[in-house]
Parts: C-alpha cells; sequence; structure tokens
C-alpha cells in the first residue's frame, strides 16, 4: 500500500463485509426476510453517516448536515423529526443561526467525548426553543464557545475542552406538510486555505471505521420482555451516544400473530411534543412513506378524559390510533415525550384479538376533548 489512507480504505471494506455476513448469518435463520432486508440498508446508512460525520465534516468550516431520514435509518430515527450534525473543535467560537419553521420543539445539543469515531460520553450542554431569545424575525442566534460572548438577545452555550460534535432537532406535529427548521452555523476565523494531508484523511477513515464497527455491536437489538412497555426514564446527563438532554423516554417491544393487537394506554403529562415509533432490530422505523408506523401527540385521537389509547396491529383495522407493524412480526416500540412537566407514568399493554377492535369511545373519529386538548398543550 502506498498511503495510509489506502490501507485503512481497505480495512473498512473488509469490515462491511464481515459486519454483512455476520447479520445474515443472525437473521436468515429466523426467517425474517424483511429484517433481512433491511439489514443491508442498515448497514449503508451508517456507513453513509460515517462518511458524514467523519470523514467530510470539518469543525474549521463546519455546516450543519442530516443524519437521519426516510432514506438514512438508523440509531432510533422517527417520522416527525430532523436531525442535523456538525463537528465541534472546543478550542473555536461558533455561531449557529435558526429559523423555527413550524417546528414545535427544537434543540441543539453539543456533546463530549472522544473524537475517533466512538460515541459520545456525555451532554455538555443544550439550548431549546423554550429557553432561548427570539429575535424580533422570530429566529435564534446561539453562540458556542469556551467564553461567554458580550452579545445580547443570544443563547450561550459554553463549550468544554471535550466538546465534539453539535446536534441538531426539530420536531414537527405534520412532518410531511410542514415547514422545518433553518439552521446554519459558522466559525470565527476559519483557515485561509486548506489541503488533504495523508495521515489527516487517513485518521478520518480509520474514524469511519471504528464508527461502523460501534454501530455494529448494538444490532441486532434483542426484542426483550415481549408485548411490553418499560418505565419511562429521563435522560440522564451521562449518556451514551446522542440522546436528546430534555426528553424522557420509554421502551417496549411487540410480537403478535396475524390475528392479534396490542393495546397500549396511558397519558402524557404536558410536554412539548410525544410520539411513539416502531423499530427494527436496527434502531430503524419502517417505512412511513406507505402506513402509519408512529404516531404523535397532534395525531393521536384522545379519551375523554385526556388519556389515549394506541393499537399496534398488522391488519388494518377501524381504530383511529392504529400503527401498523408493516410485515414485522416482532419489534420494538419507542415513546418520547419532550420537555414533559413529569416523567410519565407507565403505560399499561394488553393483547387482543384484531377483531375485538372497534371504534366505541365519545372521542374516537372526531377531535379531542378539551380534556385531551388540554394534556397536549
Amino acid at each position: 500500500m502506498a498511503t495510509q489512507t489506502e490501507q485503512v480504505f481497505a480495512e473498512l471494506l473488509a469490515e462491511l463485509g464481515e459486519l454483512q455476513r455476520r447479520l445474515v448469518g443472525q437473521i436468515a435463520p429466523t426467517g425474517d426476510e424483511q429484517t433481512l432486508l433491511e439489514a443491508h440498508k442498515w448497514i449503508l446508512s451508517i456507513l453513509q453517516v460515517a462518511a458524514d460525520v467523519q470523514i467530510w465534516a470539518d469543525p474549521a468550516r463546519p455546516r450543519f448536515v442530516e443524519i437521519v431520514g426516510p432514506y438514512k435509518k438508523w440509531g432510533g430515527d422517527n417520522a416527525d423529526a430532523f436531525y442535523r450534525f456538525a463537528p465541534i473543535d472546543p478550542g473555536r467560537t461558533y455561531r449557529v443561526t435558526v429559523r423555527p419553521g413550524d417546528a414545535v420543539y427544537l434543540s441543539l445539543t453539543v456533546y463530549g467525548g472522544p473524537r475517533d469515531g466512538r460515541y459520545s460520553e456525555r451532554i455538555i450542554g443544550t439550548v431549546n426553543s423554550t429557553t432561548a431569545p427570539r429575535r424580533p424575525d422570530g429566529s435564534i442566534s446561539i453562540v458556542l464557545s469556551a467564553q461567554q460572548p458580550s452579545e445580547p438577545d443570544v443563547a450561550w452555550l459554553k463549550l468544554e475542552p471535550d466538546a465534539v460534535a453539535a446536534i441538531t432537532r426539530d420536531y414537527l406535529e405534520d412532518p410531511v406538510n410542514g415547514r422545518q427548521a433553518e439552521w446554519q452555523i459558522s466559525a470565527d476565523n476559519p483557515p485561509a486555505v486548506w489541503r488533504d494531508s495523508d495521515e489527516d484523511l487517513a485518521r478520518r477513515f480509520r474514524a469511519a471505521l471504528t464508527w461502523v464497527r460501534d454501530q455494529a455491536k448494538m444490532v441486532p437489538l434483542a426484542l426483550g420482555a415481549p408485548n411490553t412497555v418499560d418505565p419511562p426514564y429521563p435522560v440522564p446527563t451521562v449518556t451514551f451516544g446522542w440522546a436528546a438532554g430534555d426528553a424522557a423516554y420509554a421502551m417496549g417491544s411487540f410480537d403478535l400473530a396475524d390475528d392479534q393487537a396490542l393495546v397500549i394506554r396511558g397519558r402524557s403529562p404536558r410536554c412539548a411534543f410525544w410520539n411513539m415509533c416502531l423499530w427494527n432490530p436496527f434502531l430503524h422505523t419502517y417505512n412511513y412513506d406507505y402506513e402509519r408506523v408512529t404516531i404523535n401527540g397532534a395525531q393521536v385521537v384522545y379519551e375523554p378524559d385526556g388519556s389515549w389509547e394506541i393499537v399496534v396491529a398488522h391488519k388494518p383495522n377501524p381504530h383511529p390510533n392504529w400503527v401498523s407493524t408493516a410485515g414485522h412480526g416482532r419489534g420494538r416500540i419507542w415513546f418520547r415525550w419532550f420537555l414533559p412537566e413529569a416523567t410519565p407514568d407507565q403505560p399499561t399493554v394488553e393483547v387482543v384479538p384484531v377483531s375485538a377492535l372497534g371504534t366505541a369511545g365519545p372521542a374516537r373519529g372526531g377531535q379531542a376533548t378539551e380534556a385531551a386538548a388540554e394534556e397536549r398543550a
């Protein structure tokens, strides 16, 4: 090999081949063809993200790049959210501007940890749309730096020495028709020129290789106890990966026959946004371009008392809050609540025949009652 980059590039290709063979060996015997096919798309997704956040990322002249979406599924994506990444050098000062569009919740979170391709180890800080000052035009200005800026009407997030990445989130109740937030980032005093070096590019490819290996260690995700939802928990300040810093979460699972449905009942506290998603073992949603495989608090039809009932099932049925398994017999369930007033109570679950589902209940089939709207507010 003539260069270090050629050597590590060959290692990366070999790693992808080994990953594909391992996943086929694990999934093929189960007869789950849908998951086996999705495994191949997942491999390309994490490779694409590795290129975006490790190989191409430049903290001296950063730009926000979308790291999840309908064709980039991994790491717990969902239909309602748009996530963007920018690399961070803790010795620099960054200026971020965001125009919220129709986002009901948005945030920028800075993460700390190693910069060698491993996942972040902690949350350094978060700025969200409820706490940041607004300009007259509705936009938000954020400064990321080690020293507090003197400018008025800006949100400041202090950079610690291990700051490595900034992740933005914006959530829309109508992600198909709503306007996404517009994010811009720039660094003060960027260099005038830049040239590739074999040593630096090899380091970036090595980080991409580490990223792929670390992501592969987490999948396929075990199902856990079937047809359950765990107690919700808030995100701690010590985190693994790029979890949000101001959300509560709950994980569950489904394992259903063709004629069965999982009925999940619960109540959401006041919060900026909440939703429920179905995931495969690679922590990515099913195809939401064709079926409703996620549902959010604005889409749910509530009970008269403000509680809700969500149905997970294979077959179409009359329940207004039906979420499709999209041909998967088994899968993961994921709830998230942003800026909740309190940690949500644990939802209850019940497996029933699909034939038993109906539209009974005064709040079904129409707008939520005042009690339900109060819960969503």
